[in-house]
């Protein structure tokens, strides 16, 4: 499949359909069998997230207590640890004011109610903690922004914010798949959704031309 500069392509999909194995091949923690990733025409090799990372890929997971968040460490930490190799001065030290200041960003821009810096991210809201994951992947600033039900388990508030600015990225061209299972999400963010059906990509639709009913007799092609 394709994506598009500045377009938000979600992926649709029954329990076992596999959407969660497609952006984990992409962003190399799970092993790609077969084909290829391209980036701007570029092949590109992603082994590895560290080298996903490199390549300007980001993976917002789907299981956020679990593999999103150091639930005991600050917000500070979580903000900047896939960040730090541009925290390192000629010295090989760590520069504290980038680090501070970059955190600080994370917190004016995602709009993160807490009160400070060294605040356990653990003891933030859902809302707050997925807003802190996806300020610590933005500052990395990669093409291609893979969410994985970003918006699960959150607050009403959180979710429309998270919304906004997955509309304000895309119009800043950067390329975004989002995995969701609720339907109302995906028909009212997206520009197209891919289908998957066990583990097969059923169909791609452009998201104003489809209905609910469409997109579930997709899911439902190979089974």
């Amino acid at each position: 499949f394709n994506l598009r500069k500045g377009e938000i392509l979600g992926i649709a999909g029954l329990v076992g359909a596999k959407r969660t194995d497609i952006v984990e091949a992409i962003f190399g923690v799970r092993e790609l069998k077969s084909g290829t990733i391209k980036l701007n025409g570029k092949t590109v090799k992603n082994h590895t997230a560290l080298e996903a990372i490199n390549n300007g890929f980001a993976l917002v997971t789907e299981e956020r207590r679990s593999t999103g968040i150091y639930s005991n460490l600050s917000i500070e930490f979580n903000s900047l640890i896939s960040n730090m190799k541009s925290y390192l001065t000629p010295w090989k030290l760590l520069s504290n004011k980038k680090m501070s200041s970059d955190t600080q960003w994370v917190i004016d821009s995602m709009n993160v109610k807490t009160p400070s810096h060294k605040t356990t991210i653990g003891s933030l809201s859902g809302g707050n903690q997925q807003k802190v994951i996806i300020g610590r992947w933005l500052l990395t600033q990669p093409e291609i922004l893979m969410l994985d039900e970003p918006t699960r388990g959150i607050d009403i508030g959180a979710k429309f914010e998270i919304y906004q600015l997955i509309q304000e990225l895309a119009k800043k061209d950067k390329g975004i798949i989002m995995i969701s299972s609720e339907m109302p999400e995906l028909l009212g963010v997206t520009d197209r959704i891919l289908v998957m059906s066990n583990g097969k990509v059923a169909g791609i639709v452009e998201t104003a031309k489809t209905s609910q009913e469409e997109i579930l007799q997709l899911a439902a092609k190979y089974l």
